[in-house]
């Protein structure tokens, strides 16, 4: 999607142009390599690192194209959503010092962009998934002004419809409607480059999907999405779903999302993966393609296949078949899309390491890794991963079983060792960055693992709001500090040291898991209620969900009251004593609209409502929880010792 002149395919017409220019491009591709047209005598390797922009409050900062500007460094790009950023590094040979060289070219980009977002009062995050990140970020008005990115959403929705239900169950259950693609801007990743001779790519690519599932176990740092602890890498399912074009239909038709693992093994060539994704995708995106790429080749030139392109970036396998060409000779590339952004470039070079180590040295001990290890097995290797991290169980070759650190540690470190040491990778390089993996895996202290482990902890004394943004500031200050992840110590309550409730929206701030009654239902049913869950407002809703009325403790004990002198019934309906019509708020209105509401009404429950629908409630007990905290952080500061 980094081709400027993309744009919707609209009509029949420019669906089949395209297609005509598509199909040249294969049988381009395939005189290519008939011809032996590839490079073959170096093999390099490169990254891309996407980035959160966040504001001093740690909540998104759409700023992506203010902050490009005063950059003013070609190798950042803009993403699908205001709030992000890529940076792109210039490809290294295989050899020597390239892994370090790639740290240091990585932390150099990185701390471009931390000194010219200070302007912004803002600083930048390297994680799969923004704790902070709310359902409101993800308004239309937040995608990157640029044609290409509207031409996707706009190509998306066309084909999927404009409102679907996101649902990802963890150890909580996320479920909720979207009507924006822009949820795919949630996911922020580190793609690893890994150029491959054509008489490779096979065996390359076969193994780039064996190892998913080991290398992803290791690395996962996206736990939390909406304040709901889901996959320890919700990447995975987060993608698959925001831009799935499928259709439920009546029957039981097999058909692929186009965020895919794939079906099966490679067998002959790269074509194959670029013939089956035109059989199976629809094409979505076209451009204003001008190139003969046969008059080209026959003049001896190399063509860009800008079709080919154009397609292959609508098409999101998790190891992507990329093609490209520098210095004027074309090459094949495997794109590793696995790996979440973060937690610090150390562990993400780290991570890089240990996939390159083994694409390069696993063929040594299995040739054709499609003959022991069932494709279906490393499918699932990849999904248990993605939910489970270093707790997975893998199905491994032969039909072996192993726990994820007993793979990792006992079979798989000592062969990408081997790997990288077969590539003339420096030596120092070597251990100190596979030693971070073993030890990560043996403390099983992951990115995911030390926020849901933060989060837990720190939501037993304050809201999930001030956790998630306390757990957002730690993982700043441990950036910068650059120590590898298994090192850090938990999230703190100090961490929370930029948070302020004036930043805040009803939907960070709101109860989202409520109890609530029908009018037809009795009031003594209400009243056990109260009693039960400690509570005291609930709202009425009917059957789908629409909210009716509200019922407040207040008016039970005034209906007890009446029951004691005679004048009423326990056997009374909702219907008759609750508040029609209450007064509510929608959840992207700001804390203090609702203090106000809440204040000249002199009401102490405020329902949430969108789309005419119940999503949650805000009381007084709201707002002692932050006023708490607010007493406890004020008098700590004036605690402090004045310096001379």
């Amino acid at each position: 999607m980094g081709i400027e002149t993309v744009k919707l395919a609209k009509s029949k017409e420019q669906v089949q142009e395209f297609i005509k220019y598509l199909l040249k491009d294969i049988r381009a591709m395939e005189r290519m390599l008939n011809d032996e047209m590839f490079e073959t005598d170096t093999i390099r390797i490169g990254a891309e690192q996407e980035i959160c922009l966040v504001d001093k409050f740690a909540k998104p900062a759409p700023i992506s194209v203010e902050l490009l500007e005063a950059l003013d460094d070609k190798m950042f790009t803009t993403e699908l959503a205001r709030f992000n950023l890529e940076t792109n590094l210039e490809p290294l040979e295989f050899s020597g010092k390239c892994l370090s060289e790639m740290e240091a070219n990585i932390l150099r980009q990185l701390d471009k962009a931390r000194s010219a977002i200070k302007v912004f009062n803002g600083e930048i995050v390297l994680t799969g998934v923004l704790p902070t990140i709310r359902k409101s970020d993800l308004d239309k008005s937040n995608i990157t002004p640029l044609p290409r990115y509207h031409a996707l959403c706009e190509a998306i929705s066309s084909l999927r419809g404009e409102e679907y239900d996101l649902r990802i169950q963890g150890m909580d259950e996320l479920l909720m409607r979207f009507d924006t693609p822009l949820l795919e801007a949630c996911n922020t990743g580190f793609q690893v480059h890994l150029q491959v001779k054509p008489g490779d790519f096979v065996c390359r690519y076969n193994l780039s999907q064996a190892i998913a599932g080991p290398v992803l176990a290791s690395a996962v740092n996206s736990p939390i999405l909406f304040g709901k602890r889901l996959w320890a890498e919700t990447r995975i399912a987060l993608f698959h779903q925001s831009v799935d074009t499928r259709q439920v239909g009546d029957h039981l038709r097999d058909s692929s999302p186009r965020v895919t693992f794939g079906n099966q093994w490679l067998r002959d060539s790269i074509l194959e993966i670029y013939k089956e994704d035109i059989a199976r995708y629809r094409v979505m995106l076209s451009s204003n393609i001008t190139e003969d790429v046969d008059e080209i080749l026959d003049k001896g030139g190399i063509p860009k296949l800008m079709a080919l392109q154009v397609h292959n970036g609508t098409v999101y396998r998790w190891n992507r078949p990329c093609y490209g060409v520098s210095n004027g000779k074309p090459h094949l590339r495997i794109e590793n899309r696995v790996f979440p952004s973060g937690p610090t470039v150390i562990d993400e070079i780290a991570n890089a390491s240990f996939w390159l180590g083994l694409m390069n040295g696993l063929d040594d001990q299995y040739p054709d890794i499609s003959k022991v290890l069932d494709f279906d097995d490393a499918r699932m290797n990849f999904i248990a991963a993605s939910k489970l991290g270093l707790d997975t169980k893998f199905k491994w070759v032969n039909d072996k079983r192993y726990s994820a650190v007993d793979l990792i540690n006992e079979e798989l470190l000592p062969i990408a060792k081997h790997g990288l040491e077969k590539a003339s990778v420096y030596k120092g390089d070597i251990s100190s960055y596979l030693d971070i993996i073993r030890e990560r895996t043996k403390s099983a202290q992951t990115g995911s693992y030390w926020m849901v482990k933060s989060y837990n902890s720190l939501t037993k004394d304050v809201t999930r709001e001030q956790a998630l943004t306390a757990i957002t500031n730690a993982m700043i200050k441990n950036q910068r500090k650059g120590e590898p992840v298994h090192k850090w110590g938990l999230a703190k309550l100090d961490d929370m040291e930029m948070w302020q409730p004036s930043s805040l929206l009803v939907e960070e701030f709101m109860t989202t898991d409520i109890f609530t009654v029908q009018k037809d239902d009795i009031i003594e049913l209400v009243a056990n209620l109260f009693d039960w869950r400690r509570i005291r407002y609930i709202p009425v809703e009917d059957d789908s969900k629409h909210l009716v009325g509200l019922i407040s403790m207040r008016m039970i004990f005034r209906e007890f009251n009446n029951i004691i002198h005679n004048k009423g019934s326990l056997s009374k309906s909702v219907d008759e004593v609750m508040i029609k019509n209450p007064i509510t708020i929608h959840p992207e209105a700001s804390i203090l609209e609702a203090i106000d509401i809440m204040d000249a009404r002199s009401i102490g429950c405020l329902p949430v409502v969108k789309n005419n629908r119940l999503v949650g409630v805000i009381t007084e007990q709201n707002y002692m929880t932050i006023t708490a905290r607010l007493l406890r952080r004020l008098h700590s500061e004036n605690e402090k010792p004045v310096s001379n």
